[in-house]
């Protein structure tokens, strides 16, 4: 049988591709990008070295001025290749069916990395968010703690099988589509007037939410932490016990408590897709944005 960390391997390896493809087309192409330019650069910089600084000042400025064209050059097909990416991904059906029916709204400044929904219910207000920095912290072999040990342990006749198990490309290509996506880190703050907060932190994967802390704060401004002093207040504060560690049906009623305020499958489905879009977005800015530099 498998390991569990081929398993993971083979199910997050093609499904990063696909959610992630920009992401990691991208560092790939970093990654070449960087080492054919010091291969290409640092060679004529030694040489340099041993002319006469008065005759190699316009040279270095020519070379200069030619790196920055290829540089620009080297932006200008990134940004094309992530809008011709953009142009075939589309829209997700899980954002377009949330934005369209969710009661929350949505806040999404660019150039931020965090994502806020905010919505009312009753006299509580409602807060989630979410950040793209999760996309590019995301390790997929931090989720199974022995997977190095058994890539070891795996032997020729398990890689023959795992082999012949990817060329079945019809059947995994189906398969993977269910397979576990990124997991998407959710703050969620539910606040009364006068009252505090209810700080939850949970984890959006595959369509579910799952709960992994349940603070209350007196003080709901420790719930948010947009201070220095309210992050260390905070940290400071009885925490409550950890969730998994509650009675059942209590962890049942305060997962029902949650869904009941919108933290729902339509928000787990919604958050990964939607933090996938907008790193391209920012992406494509930042690329944009560096060209318009370099052009300058």
């Amino acid at each position: 049988m498998m390991s569990m960390s081929l398993r993971v391997a083979a199910r997050s390896a093609p499904r990063t591709l696909t959610r992630l493809s920009s992401a990691a087309l991208r560092q790939s192409s970093r990654v070449s990008h960087t080492s054919s330019l010091l291969k290409s650069s640092w060679a004529p910089l030694r040489t340099a070295q041993f002319a006469s600084s008065f005759s190699t000042t316009p040279l270095r400025r020519a070379a200069a001025n030619e790196l920055d064209q290829e540089l620009s050059s080297k932006l200008e097909s990134e940004l094309q290749f992530e809008s011709e990416m953009k142009d075939s991904d589309g829209t997700p059906a899980s954002v377009k069916d949330f934005l369209e029916n969710s009661p929350f709204e949505l806040k999404d400044t660019p150039g931020a990395q965090d994502v806020v929904l905010t919505r009312t219910f009753g006299t509580e207000t409602i807060t989630v968010t979410f950040s793209i920095s999760d996309l590019s912290n995301y390790d997929p072999d931090m989720y199974n703690e022995d997977s190095a040990l058994a890539d070891e342990e795996m032997d020729a006749a398990d890689e023959k099988r795992l082999a012949q198990e990817e060329g079945e490309e019809g059947m995994e290509e189906e398969q993977l589509e269910n397979e576990e996506g990124v997991p998407t880190r959710l703050s969620i703050v539910v606040e009364k007037p006068e009252k505090g907060a209810l700080h939850i932190e949970a984890v959006a994967q595959n369509g579910q939410v799952i709960v992994e802390n349940f603070y209350y704060y007196r003080d709901a401004k420790l719930a948010h932490g947009t201070t220095a002093e309210d992050v260390r207040a905070s940290e400071e504060a009885y925490p409550g016990p950890p969730f998994g560690t509650l009675d059942d049906d209590l962890q049942l009623l305060m997962e029902r408590y949650l869904e009941e305020r919108g933290i729902t499958t339509a928000l787990a489905l919604f958050a990964p897709d939607y933090m996938d879009m907008k790193e391209q977005r920012e992406y494509q800015a930042w690329l944009k944005d560096v060209k318009g530099f370099i052009d300058a």
